[in-house]
């Protein structure tokens, strides 16, 4: 109980210090660029009318993309914590159970098949696409004897899969070969038609997830637990499948397959608060949309002034993750 107390008075405490750190982290993305700025000079820029190179630069190159950098981080963290939540399984996530490569290659294929579709389009094969490869793995989850491991070695079993169909349509297709930069997750270049576009499937996912928090917990005990607590757990998983298409597959559509957002900021938010759905779904989107600012940040200084896609810098912070992650369950299920 003493316990429980101290961690609810730090609650507000950590979460305004998450904020703060997450203004931070949109003030450098907006100051750091081939092209230096100061405060005084974005403060000037964002709030005064006078047109000026520097307010070019942000208003339409920097700002769209911190934003998209803050919407897809928030989604792909969230998509994950509802994934570990339905299936019992921390190394569920939207790459590791093939939803991200699924909408990828989705994606591809609509604009092999279909070249004018332009992005609006485009977004619902993404949909189509994370469902489909999501489908696929969690299928396998009815397999007797499978175990979180094995379930999650399955998974990228099938996200290779997906990956290299999407690679071989790239190698046959080269007039697409400017996508292979969009495949590796990179979310400069993105405008203010992006975040039109990816915006509203955002705020209808994370409303439905932030709803669904409290059903969540329950089911976080175990299936027979939150059936006999009154809990439609078939319908709790429809509803949370539902927010994970719209977040992945649309945060896909827009940046393309970031890795390890939604595997690592779960977990790590579980670690402080167990699993009460409640505080994980936003403290997740907080530090979702937190570690793809800083990541964005850190990808431009990798080849300077060239930029790097940001899923680089999340899959080099995420492999060692993931295989502790693994290395843990695979000792616990022996």
């Amino acid at each position: 109980m003493i316990g429980q107390v101290s961690r609810d008075r730090l609650n507000k405490p950590v979460f305004f210090a998450l904020l703060l750190a997450l203004l931070a982290g949109l003030l450098l993305s907006v100051a750091i660029g081939p092209v230096r700025m100061d405060i005084p000079t974005m403060l000037t820029a964002l709030f005064t009318e006078h047109p000026s190179k520097d307010q070019l630069i942000i208003l339409t190159v920097r700002l769209p993309r911190a934003v998209i950098g803050l919407i897809v981080g928030a989604g792909l963290a969230v998509a994950g914590a509802l994934m570990q939540a339905i299936t019992r399984n921390p190394l569920a996530s939207p790459q590791v159970f093939g939803v991200s490569s699924g909408a990828s290659l989705a994606v591809v294929l609509s604009v092999v098949l279909l070249p004018n579709i332009g992005s609006s389009g485009s977004i619902y094969f993404a949909f189509a696409g994370a469902i489909a490869g999501g489908s696929f793995v969690y299928a396998l989850a009815g397999t007797a004897g499978m175990t979180p491991v094995k379930l999650a070695l399955a998974g990228m079993a099938v996200h290779l899969l997906l990956a290299s169909v999407t690679q071989g349509l790239l190698v046959f297709n080269e007039q697409i070969s400017d996508v292979l930069y969009w495949l590796a997750g990179a979310i400069d270049g993105s405008t203010w038609a992006d975040t039109r576009l990816v915006l509203p499937w955002f705020a209808i996912g994370m409303i439905l997830a932030l709803a669904l928090a409290p059903s969540l917990s329950v089911l976080s005990l175990g299936t027979e637990v939150a059936q006999g607590l009154g809990q439609n757990v078939r319908l709790v998983r429809l509803l949370a499948s539902a927010s994970v298409i719209m977040l992945a597959g649309s945060a896909v559509a827009v940046a393309g397959s970031i890795g390890f957002v939604g595997l690592m900021v779960p977990n790590i938010i579980k670690m402080f608060t167990g699993d009460n759905y409640k505080r994980v779904i936003p403290l997740s989107a907080i530090c979702g949309a937190l570690l793809l600012t800083y990541a964005d940040v850190l990808g431009r200084f990798i080849a300077f002034p060239y930029e790097s896609p940001v899923g680089i810098v999340t899959a080099l912070i995420g492999a060692p993750f993931f295989l502790y992650l693994a290395h843990k369950n695979g000792r616990a299920s022996r």
